[in-house]
């Protein structure tokens, strides 16, 4: 599954660059609010869903190479996360949607954690 196809199936919005996300592969999903939970448990390649927006969400998306966070409850980060996050390559994408809806829905897609 592609990037692109979670966004258009979930009606994501992309708010940082959202250049070719046909070519981003996403191989698994991850859930959590905790950061320190999310560098344990999250994979590469995957979608990080939370609700968090702050600057530490980029710093561990950047380090584990996660494809995308999606930021759930329409959480906005502030125009200095936004920069950062479009300075170190980590694709935001924004969900009216709780945390527990946008899991279902990735479920449904056969996405799985790895």
């Amino acid at each position: 599954m592609d990037l692109q196809q979670i966004v258009d199936e979930l009606h994501l919005k992309p708010i940082t660059d959202s250049k070719a996300l046909e070519n981003i592969p996403v191989t698994s999903a991850y859930a959590s609010d905790l950061l320190s939970c999310v560098m344990a448990g999250a994979k590469s390649g995957g979608v990080w869903i939370t609700l968090q927006a702050h600057m530490n969400v980029v710093a561990v998306a950047s380090l584990l190479d996660i494809s995308a966070v999606i930021l759930t409850e329409n959480a906005r980060p502030d125009p200095a996360v936004l920069d950062k996050a479009n300075e170190q390559g980590v694709r935001l994408l924004s969900s009216p949607h709780t945390s527990f809806t946008i899991c279902g829905q990735l479920w449904s897609l056969g996405l799985r954690a790895s």
